[in-house]
C-alpha cells in the first residue's frame, strides 16, 4: 500500500490517499483527513468539553500532546509524587506550609495556616511597619509601644508615694513612642525625687517599705523594658540629680558581649543567652541604680538556702543582713530569663570593708517568699571577693535588685579550738612514730602492715596540713588548692580505712586456714591503684565540675553550694556503712569461731586479739565521723566535744592499739633501747680504758 507523498507534522501515512494525527491532536477534518492543507493540533484536554476530571484540590495542565494533574498550592499527593493522571490517582491533601521546610513568614510576624495555604500575620502587641500589609508572606510588623499601666500598691498610706503616682499617670497619658527618649528621662527624675525626699515613706513600717520598693523595683523594669524599645539603636545613659541613673543598650537581635556601668556597679552578660527564646526586632538590656532604693529595703529579712543555714550554723528563718553595696535592676527585653544557660557576672564595689568574721553574699531581692520581700541567694553565687568588691554570678535576671549583704559567722568555741589543736599535735608525734615503725620493724612486715602505713601516712598529711593551713584563705587559688589536697588526702585516710577493714574481714574468715596466700596477693595487688587512685578519681571529676567551689571565705574546705560538699560526704558515709556491715559480719564470724574453740590457747589468744582489733578499728575508723553526723538537736555540744576529742586522738589510737599493744612490737622496742644503751656504754668504756693506759706506762 502506498502512502501519500506528504503527510504534516504530527501525524502519520494511513494510506496513499489519508494521515492520521498523532495521539492527544487532532485536525480541522477530525483525526484523518485527505486533504494536503490539514494541519495537526494538540488537543487541550484540560478545556470543555474534555472529560478528563483531575478531582478535589487539584488542577489539570494541558501538554503538547498529553496533559496530568498536579495538587493546587498549599496540598500534596499522599505517596509524595508531584504529578498524576486523573481523577481516580488523586489523594492531594492539605499541608502545614508554616511547618514545611523554611519558615515562610518575616521573622516579626507568626505563620497560620490555612486550608491550601497560610498567612503571615502580626503577634499581638504588634502592627504591621508603615506600607506593609497584614497577611501574606511579605507581611513585616512592629511592635506597638505603649507605657505600661503602674498603680500605687494598696493599702499603702503616703502623700508623696500617692503623689508620685499622680505624676507618673501624667507620663503615661502624654506618651508617644516619638518622645520615649524625654519620658525616660521624666521617670528617672520623678524616681529620684520621690528617693532623695521620701517624706512620709520614711514614717512607714519596715514591712510596708519592703513593699513598696518591691512595687517601684518591678514598676521600673516594666516601664523602661517598654520605653526603651522605641529609642534608636545604640547605648544610652540617663541621670537624675539626686544620683538615680540608668544605662542601657538597644540593639538588634545578633550576638556579642555587653558590658553597663551605673555608679560603683558593672554587669558583663553574653545577649545570646539572653535571647534564647527567639525574640525578634529590637532588644534592650539595661542597669538602674537609686541611692535612696537601699533605705528602702533597710533590715530586709535574708532568707539563705538550706545548705547555706547548716553551714552558718543558723537556726532561725532569716537574719537582717547589712547593704554592702549599691541596690541595682537588672532587664533586658526578653522576660523568660529565670534559667540562663551562661550566668550574668555582676560587679560591685564595697561601701565599706567586711570584717574577718563577716560573710559577703550575692542575693536578689524576691517578693515571692514573704507577703512584702526578702533578699534571697538561690541561683547566685560569689565567683571573687576582697576588701573593695565583690564579683557575683547568677543564673536569673528579673526585677529584683542585685546586691551583697554580710552578717557575724558565729565564733568558734575556744575550748574545742585548743582541743583540735592539742589532739592533733599530739597525733601527729603518734601517727609519725607508727609510720617509723611499720616501715622498719622488719618483723612485723605484712599485708597489714603496709595497709597499717599508708593510713597513718594518709592521717599524718592531712592532719599536718589541716592544722597548718585550713585557715589560709588570704590567697583564693592558694586557698583552692589545699581544700583540694585535704579533700584528696581525707578521702584516701577513709579509702585505706575501707581496705583496712575488708582485710580484717578476710583475716577472719579464713582463720582456720592455714595458707591464704591468694588473699594476700589480691591485696597487695590492688590496694596501691585502689587506696590512691579512687580518691583521685573523685577529686578529678569534682575539681573539673566545679573548681569554683573549693575554698570559703573562712575556711580552705568545700563549699556546700550545689550539693558539692557531697562529693566528700557520699563516698565516706558509702565507705562507713561498707566498714560497719563488714565490722557486724567480722565479730558473727569470730562469735562462732570462740564457741567452737578447744583449749588450744594460742589460736583462742589470737582470735582474742582479732576481736579486740576489729573494734577498736571501729571504734577509731568509723565512731568519729557518725558522731560528726550526731551534731544536731540538744545534744549538739555534747557530741562536738566528744566528735573533736576522739577525732583529734586517731593518731594516738592508731599507735596504741597497733604499736604498743603489740608485742612483736615491744620487744623490738627493747631490742633498740638495748642497742641504743649498748652504742652509749661503748664509748665510756673506751674513754676509761684511754685514761688508764697513759697512767700504767
Amino acid at each position: 500500500m502506498a502512502c501519500a507523498t506528504r503527510c504534516p507534522r504530527r501525524s502519520t501515512c494511513v494510506n496513499d490517499t489519508a494521515c492520521r494525527c498523532d495521539p492527544g491532536f487532532t485536525s480541522s477534518s477530525g483525526e484523518v483527513f485527505t486533504s494536503i492543507l490539514e494541519r495537526c493540533y494538540d488537543i487541550n484536554e484540560c478545556a470543555p468539553p474534555s472529560p478528563v476530571s483531575c478531582g478535589k484540590f487539584a488542577e489539570c495542565h494541558n501538554t503538547e500532546g498529553s496533559y496530568h494533574c498536579t495538587c493546587s498550592p498549599g496540598y500534596r499527593l499522599v505517596s509524595g509524587a508531584t504529578k498524576f493522571r486523573d481523577e481516580s490517582e488523586n489523594t492531594c491533601q492539605d499541608v502545614d506550609d508554616c511547618t514545611l521546610g523554611k519558615y515562610p513568614c518575616h521573622k516579626s510576624t507568626y505563620c497560620l495556616n490555612i486550608v491550601g495555604g497560610f498567612k503571615c500575620l502580626c503577634r499581638p502587641g504588634w502592627k504591621p511597619v508603615f506600607g506593609s500589609p497584614n497577611g501574606p508572606q511579605n507581611t513585616v510588623c512592629e511592635e506597638e509601644i505603649s507605657f505600661p499601666n503602674w498603680t500605687m500598691p494598696h493599702e499603702t498610706n503616703s502623700s508623696n508615694l500617692s503623689q508620685f503616682f499622680k505624676r507618673v499617670q501624667v507620663l503615661h497619658r502624654n506618651f508617644s513612642p516619638a518622645r520615649a527618649q524625654d519620658t525616660i528621662q521624666s521617670v528617672i527624675k520623678v524616681v529620684d525625687e520621690l528617693l532623695e525626699t521620701p517624706g512620709d515613706l520614711d514614717t512607714l513600717p519596715r514591712s510596708q517599705q519592703h513593699y513598696v520598693a518591691t512595687n517601684l523595683l518591678t514598676g521600673l523594669e516594666r516601664v523602661f523594658r517598654e520605653l526603651s524599645k522605641a529609642l534608636p539603636k545604640g547605648p544610652r545613659h540617663f541621670s537624675a540629680a539626686g544620683g538615680t541613673e540608668m544605662s542601657l543598650e538597644v540593639m538588634e537581635q545578633g550576638g556579642k558581649n555587653i558590658t553597663l556601668s551605673v555608679n560603683q556597679t558593672k554587669m558583663l552578660l553574653d545577649w545570646d543567652t539572653m535571647q534564647e527564646s527567639g525574640d525578634s526586632g529590637t532588644s534592650v538590656v539595661g542597669l538602674v541604680f537609686s541611692p535612696g532604693m537601699g533605705k528602702l529595703l533597710a533590715e530586709a529579712p535574708l532568707v539563705l538556702e538550706t545548705e547555706e543555714q547548716v553551714v552558718l550554723h543558723e537556726t532561725q528563718k532569716g537574719i537582717s543582713p547589712i547593704l554592702l553595696s549599691d541596690v541595682v535592676s537588672a532587664f533586658v527585653s526578653n522576660q523568660n530569663t529565670q534559667n540562663l544557660s551562661s550566668p550574668v557576672t555582676f560587679v560591685f564595689k564595697h561601701s565599706m570593708i567586711p570584717g574577718p568574721r563577716q560573710k559577703v553574699f550575692c542575693v536578689f531581692w524576691e517578693h515571692g517568699q514573704t507577703e512584702y520581700g526578702n533578699w534571697a541567694t538561690k541561683g547566685c553565687w560569689v565567683a571573687f571577693t576582697n576588701d573593695t568588691s565583690t564579683t557575683c554570678q547568677c543564673t536569673h535576671l528579673s526585677s529584683f535588685a542585685i546586691l551583697m549583704a554580710y552578717y557575724d559567722v558565729q565564733e568558734e568555741d575556744p575550748a574545742l579550738a585548743v582541743i583540735t589543736y592539742v589532739g592533733l599535735s599530739l597525733s601527729l608525734l603518734c601517727l609519725l612514730l607508727a609510720a617509723l615503725t611499720f616501715l622498719l620493724c622488719k618483723a612485723i612486715q605484712n599485708t597489714s602492715t603496709s595497709l597499717h602505713l599508708h593510713l597513718s601516712l594518709c592521717l599524718f598529711l592531712a592532719h599536718l596540713l589541716f592544722l597548718t593551713a585550713i585557715d589560709r584563705t588570704e590567697l583564693k587559688v592558694l586557698c583552692a588548692i589545699i581544700a583540694g589536697a585535704l579533700h584528696y588526702l581525707y578521702l584516701a585516710s577513709f579509702t585505706w580505712m575501707l581496705l583496712e577493714g575488708l582485710h580484717l574481714f578476710l583475716t577472719a574468715r579464713n582463720l582456720t586456714v592455714v595458707n591464704y596466700s591468694s588473699m594476700s596477693r589480691f591485696l597487695k595487688t590492688f590496694m596501691l591503684p585502689v587506696g590512691y587512685g579512687v580518691p583521685a578519681v573523685i577529686v578529678a571529676i569534682s575539681a573539673a565540675s566545679r573548681p569554683h567551689l573549693y575554698g570559703t571565705p573562712t575556711r580552705c574546705w568545700l563549699r556546700p553550694e550545689k550539693g558539692f560538699i557531697w562529693g566528700f560526704l557520699g563516698p565516706v558515709c558509702a565507705i562507713l556503712s561498707v566498714n560497719l556491715t563488714l565490722f557486724l559480719v567480722t565479730l558473727w564470724i569470730l562469735k562462732s569461731k570462740l564457741s567452737s574453740l578447744n583449749s588450744d590457747v594460742s589460736t583462742l589468744q589470737n582470735t582474742r586479739m582479732l576481736t579486740f582489733k576489729a573494734i577498736a578499728q571501729l571504734f577509731i575508723l568509723g565512731c568519729t565521723w557518725c558522731l560528726g553526723i550526731l551534731q544536731v538537736g540538744p545534744a549538739t555540744l555534747t557530741m562536738a566535744y566528744l566528735f573533736t576529742i576522739i577525732n583529734t586522738l586517731q593518731g594516738v589510737f592508731i599507735f596504741l592499739v597497733y604499736c604498743l599493744l603489740s608485742q612483736q612490737v615491744r620487744e623490738q622496742y627493747r631490742r633498740w633501747l638495748q642497742r641504743v644503751r649498748k652504742d652509749q656504754v661503748e664509748p665510756e668504756k673506751y674513754t676509761l680504758s684511754s685514761r688508764v693506759m697513759p697512767e700504767t706506762s
